[in-house]
């Protein structure tokens, strides 16, 4: 079954929420100066594959039995509003005018309008929470901001140093990728059943499924095949993935300093990447680092398998497993 295939399905129960979602996330979007509009416009055509709020909306109806209303909605534009003005940010910062295959705006804009751009997208979420009493949806998202921002910080002070512990890392993923499936989950779970016991319960299922996410985004710098990213490209870049942190903390002193070395000091060098990827191969990086996503995969559907059957349910499940197993 292809990627799209099976991101169809998964969004099968919720097509008609995910059309009146766009609807309703343009208009929380304009503005009255055409410049922003322009650019708006423009962030909002480049849209991925929008796991965000398919997230919300099968949280919602799971939680729920098939129910969304008003606020389920509010909160997926919200959280959509705040990833944006998060990618926008972070555009400027990695200054990589091709991030995962799109123009960024600092390609075409200047820095100046793409930190303002982000600023009106934060606000225009959080007025809209407020401006609807929706202060339960918008303190969850406010703490993920928090903590994104938290993790972000935290991974540029460790990663100067490449032997963190592997709770370390954990917790840098956590704040990083997990914090916003998280939100986006118990968003769902909220916006239909404030106060509920599955509020905290898919805040939590999110979580597992962000861990699972950002490990298996490791993985792919290790395997060779049709992927976002080129082979190596964490390495050259002195990201710390898990495969290599595992092989690092489990390896004779002489070959820990030759990786450090290689990682710092040799990453453009495409044989020597190339070296540490078989190194990290041979050494159980990788197989480590699977059973750890299995792991996290196995706690999230235990979750899962506390609610009754439903299309919900299963379109999750299937979301779950196409973490794991996606191609891209």
């Amino acid at each position: 079954m292809g990627e799209m295939k099976i991101v169809e399905q998964i969004k099968q129960p919720i097509v008609r929420e995910m059309e009146l979602f766009e609807k309703k996330f343009h208009e929380s979007m304009s503005s009255k100066v055409a410049l922003l509009n322009r650019i708006t416009y423009y962030i909002v055509n480049r849209k991925g594959k929008q796991m965000r709020p398919m997230f919300v909306f099968l949280t919602a109806k799971m939680v729920s039995d098939g129910n969304v209303n008003e606020r389920t909605y509010r909160g997926a534009s919200v959280i959509e509003l705040i990833h944006t003005a998060t990618l926008v940010h972070d555009d400027v910062v990695d200054d990589s005018n091709r991030r995962r295959g799109f123009f960024s705006i600092n390609a075409l804009w200047k820095n100046k309008i793409a930190v303002l751009v982000g600023d009106y997208l934060l606000s225009k979420g959080l007025l809209l929470s407020i401006d609807n009493g929706d202060f339960d949806l918008l303190k969850i998202i406010s703490v993920a901001v928090r903590e994104m921002s938290e993790g972000e910080l935290l991974q540029i002070e460790k990663a100067r140093r490449l032997d963190i512990t592997e709770d370390v890392y954990y917790e840098i993923i956590r704040q990083k990728t997990a914090t916003l499936i998280a939100a986006c989950c118990s968003l769902g779970a909220c916006s239909v059943a404030p106060e509920s016991n599955d509020v905290e319960k898919m805040r939590k299922f999110g979580e597992l499924i962000g861990m699972a996410f950002q490990i298996k985004d490791d993985l792919f710098d290790y395997n060779d095949g049709p992927i976002g990213k080129p082979t190596g490209i964490d390495i050259k870049e002195q990201k710390m993935t898990l495969p290599l942190i595992y092989t690092l903390n489990n390896c004779s002193k002489e070959k820990r300093k030759w990786l450090i070395n290689s990682v710092k000091n040799h990453n453009k060098d495409k044989k020597r990447v190339k070296e540490v990827i078989a190194f990290v191969k041979e050494s159980g990086g990788l197989s480590y680092a699977e059973k750890r996503m299995a792991a996290f995969r196995e706690e999230a559907l235990m979750i899962l398998n506390e609610y009754p059957s439903s299309p919900y349910k299963d379109a999750l499940t299937l979301m779950v497993n196409y973490v794991i197993e996606r191609k891209i």
